[in-house]
């Protein structure tokens, strides 16, 4: 597979967060994180209808992130665990994905919580969460298991405490 793919970005992420550390790990753990993301002008038509739904799924490129291991031991692990496996930024393509709460649309600006986004980031795309397709409540959550997800809550909180957050 030889095949490059390319994507322009279709906006950028506007939060908070310039720095990795004080970022949230994962925005369900920060619902106050609030930030905005400004979609290119010539785009903004495609926001039409958006403002109907709660939460988006916003695909964005790991601008800041420099090559990538296959394996790896996650943070707040002991353990390691293949790329594909966990959420890290260290990926061979460096594509992100967070589901935010869209607050508001104005104008080619949208106002959106719980972001766990470097500010200036790239967006690649954006599509509305639908529980109906993408909740899938009997999915296992693999190796990340309760006192993990405990951990990085804990490790949000941490972050917040700091308080970049809105």
């Amino acid at each position: 597979m030889s095949e490059t793919i390319r994507c322009k970005p279709i906006g950028t992420v506007h939060s908070g967060f310039t720095e990795i550390a004080s970022t949230p790990v994962q925005g369900a753990f920060a619902p106050q994180a609030t930030g905005e993301i400004e979609i290119l002008p010539e785009l903004a038509g495609g926001l039409k209808d958006l403002e109907s739904f709660t939460h988006i799924i916003v695909l964005y490129h790991f601008d800041r992130s420099s090559g990538y291991e296959l394996v790896s031991q996650p943070m707040l692990q002991d353990t390691a665990h293949g790329i594909f496996s966990m959420r890290h930024f260290k990926r061979p393509n460096a594509i992100g994905f967070s589901i935010l709460k869209l607050e508001t649309v104005e104008g080619n600006t949208l106002k959106v919580s719980g972001v766990d986004i470097l500010d200036g980031t790239p967006v690649i795309d954006i599509k509305p969460y639908i529980p109906m397709f993408d909740s899938i409540p009997q999915a296992s959550n693999g190796w990340v298991k309760a006192p993990h997800m405990q951990d990085i809550k804990n490790e949000t909180s941490r972050r917040a405490s700091g308080s970049e957050l809105d």
